[in-house]
């Protein structure tokens, strides 16, 4: 079985490409991680993979503006490989910093097709604080992505996570089922007693898809989900497991967003 190749972005403040390498290698692909400089010196090796993934960190400092300055480099030096990829049976995910710099590129949620056009953006938080810790959401979207997946739990950390959009745009959101996760009141609430929607982002949108729903901006983090261990209620789950003579899960939430890319590929 062919294992699909996986780019994983870098470079200028990217922070999580190793935990995100760390995930597809663990589901059964193939990733390298590769700086951004080096693909601008050779930008038709992206042509060599089947799935690109932008992940999380704070690239450039979010000096002006989360994701702005590196979807900058990425436009002005690799957008017709990006194009080529966006229209074209590959995948692509942005994980937070990540997300950023897909909406910054015009990629998600890019209505009608039309990539390279910003028609959403990220604020700071309401609170206008860094938000970190997890949030429950339930998945609205058949992005191979999220296939078999109804709700999930997912850490965020991030400052600025609270999609903005005008009316007319969050009509065709919800129009086109292009909001792939909503935060929710799920298992994790009761024991947090946190705010459901915890950054105040527009009607609860967590994560956007393009149209074909093979391009995911993705705010919560899941390669920070991929064992149960992970899970900040785990030690409650495990006594009633226990309890109920069940065998404890190896894997977390996010474990099944990964493997869902390599599924789509076989």
């Amino acid at each position: 079985m062919k294992k699909p190749h996986v780019l994983v972005f870098a470079g200028f403040g990217l922070n999580c490409e190793d935990e995100t390498k760390f995930a597809f290698d663990l589901v059964g692909a193939k990733a390298d991680i590769i700086h951004v400089n080096d693909l601008v010196a050779k930008p038709k090796k992206i042509r060599e993979y089947e799935v690109l993934a932008f992940p999380g960190g704070f690239s450039y400092g979010d000096d002006m503006g989360s994701g702005n300055a590196y979807a900058n480099k990425v436009r002005n030096h690799l957008w017709p490989e990006i194009l080529e990829c966006a229209k074209k049976d590959t995948l692509v995910i942005g994980i937070c910093n990540g997300c950023q710099i897909l909406v910054s590129l015009g990629l998600v949620p890019a209505l009608n097709g039309k990539y390279g056009k910003r028609e959403v953006a990220l604020l700071h938080n309401s609170s206008t604080r860094y938000v970190a810790r997890w949030t429950d959401m339930k998945s609205e979207s058949e992005t191979p992505w999220l296939w078999g997946i109804s709700h999930i739990s997912l850490p965020i950390a991030h400052g600025e996570g609270r999609l903005h959009a005008s009316d007319e745009i969050l009509h065709v959101l919800e129009k086109k089922h292009l909001v792939a996760l909503r935060y929710e009141r799920g298992l994790l609430f009761e024991y947090q007693h946190l705010p459901e929607n915890p950054t105040g982002t527009a009607r609860n949108i967590a994560a956007l898809t393009n149209e074909n729903g093979r391009i995911l901006g993705i705010m919560p983090h899941p390669e920070r989900a991929l064992f149960f261990t992970q899970l900040p209620n785990w030690t409650v789950l495990k006594e009633q497991y226990e309890r109920e003579g069940k065998k404890l899960p190896v894997y977390g939430p996010g474990f099944e967003i990964f493997k869902n890319a390599v599924k789509y590929f076989h």
